[in-house]
């Protein structure tokens, strides 16, 4: 079974670029069923964000290599929560990160996360 959503679109979920990782953009699916978790913004985030370790593990990489997030809300208030639940992903020294609004998000969900990881 994978440990992350396989990509609904032409798109490769990752690329290497000379010692950096990028990492196509996650969101709240549960790789077990391709359907997106329910349970609100906390359970979207932290699926999200398990999504992402499983994607950087398969290419032999992990969350302490990220040196740069990008965060996709489809609701600005829902910032504080998605926060909170990355810091407990993410320790110092923290990845770069831009967090913006966006008008919607594929299948629905509320949250999508993408990474930039360096390869050691």
């Amino acid at each position: 079974m994978a440990t992350y959503p396989q990509p609904i679109g032409p798109y490769s979920i990752t690329r290497d670029a000379g010692n950096l990782l990028f990492c196509a953009g996650q969101i709240g699916i549960d790789p077990a069923t391709g359907i997106m978790v329910s349970g609100g913004i906390e359970a979207e985030t932290r699926q999200v964000l398990e999504n992402i370790k499983g994607v950087l593990e398969s290419s032999a990489s992990a969350l302490q290599d990220v040196v740069k997030t990008t965060i996709y809300l489809a609701d600005m208030n829902d910032f504080a929560t998605v926060n909170k639940i990355y810091g407990e992903y993410f320790s110092k020294p923290y990845p770069a990160r831009s967090t913006v609004q966006v008008a919607a998000l594929p299948k629905g969900a509320r949250v999508e996360i993408e990474v930039i990881a360096q390869r050691m």
